[in-house]
């Protein structure tokens, strides 16, 4: 089963874009499909690998920021192909 899901990572910090940046470079160093924008950060590909990765990304997110948010939006389907038609 295929997933997509998207992540809004907001550190509650002065110098937020750091862990930011490290987050999605650990993203995109594994093998799922990628995809950001401004706002937010998608991740497509099968539901136990997503969930495998976040899971460790986010535990380990979490263990190095004090005070942390993360929005995370999951959708049975990869939606990475998705173009509107309007």
């Amino acid at each position: 089963m295929n997933i997509s899901v998207e992540l809004t990572l907001t550190p509650l910090q002065g110098n937020f874009e750091p862990p930011i940046i490290d987050f999605i470079k650990k993203l995109r160093a594994s093998e799922l499909t990628i995809l950001e924008n401004p706002l937010s950060t998608q991740v497509y590909g099968e539901y136990d690998k997503v969930m495998e990765l976040l899971r460790t990304e986010v535990r380990e997110t979490f263990e190095n920021l004090e005070h942390v948010v993360l929005s995370m939006k999951i959708v049975k389907s990869d939606r990475s192909g998705y173009e509107p038609h309007f």
